[in-house]
């Protein structure tokens, strides 16, 4: 458990991200749960403009899964082939679709287990559909969060899943819900990868980071 110290230090650092962004949305373009749920699929290996893009076409014509299955595949494809890997996730993307019809009555379901059982959907995509969709405090760690975390000593780990469990564990319940939409746009946009904005920073008195940028 964080010492007091490292707890004040926390609720101050989440406490400036929500001034900033109150409310902080996901950036991928859906409608219900399951446009989130194919968007997020989508996601791996593309940028959220790329899956925007391609999916207004697609989401125009099939919203739920029995459309999608409708589509069919080739006609999935269709759609998505500007992204990358297109024509296995729109494999995956007929394949939960099915699932989602003959198991769950046509809904997403609102378990993590449940949603790992769909082809395409590891553990980041279905912490993104329960955060965003259903309101969970579940953390999706992808490369921006796992880079924060360790940079800034909110949530340290060797490996995403470390950084899940650390983000559990130490950032305050009352910032749980937006946690990891603060540290993805943080890192998107302000601790970049290779050059930090350190100058424009919100929390940079707060940062551990020894190669501070001006």
């Amino acid at each position: 458990m964080a010492s007091q110290r490292d707890y004040q230090t926390l609720c101050e650092i989440f406490t400036r991200f929500r001034a900033a962004e109150p409310e902080p949305k996901g950036e991928l373009a859906h409608t219900n749960a399951f446009t989130l749920l194919v968007a997020v699929v989508l996601s791996a290996q593309a940028t959220d403009a790329g899956v925007n893009k391609a999916t207004r076409g697609l989401f125009a014509v099939a919203d739920n899964p029995q459309a999608m299955l409708a589509l069919g595949e080739e006609g999935v494809a269709g759609h998505i082939r500007t992204i990358g890997l297109f024509r296995q996730k729109a494999r995956n993307v007929i394949r939960l679709s099915g699932i989602l019809c003959a198991e769950h009555g046509g809904q997403v379901p609102s378990s993590r287990a449940a949603l790992m059982r769909l082809p395409g959907v590891g553990r980041k995509t279905a912490n993104v559909v329960l955060n965003l969709w259903f309101g969970q405090p579940a953390q999706a760690v992808d490369t921006h969060i796992f880079r924060v975390g360790n940079r800034t000593g909110i949530a340290p780990g060797k490996d995403v899943e470390a950084v899940e469990r650390a983000l559990e564990d130490n950032v305050p319940a009352e910032f749980q819900r937006h946690a990891h939409h603060w540290l993805i746009l943080h890192g998107r946009y302000v601790c970049l990868a290779r050059k930090p904005r350190c100058g424009v920073c919100i929390i940079r008195d707060l940062c551990p980071y020894e190669e501070k940028t001006p």
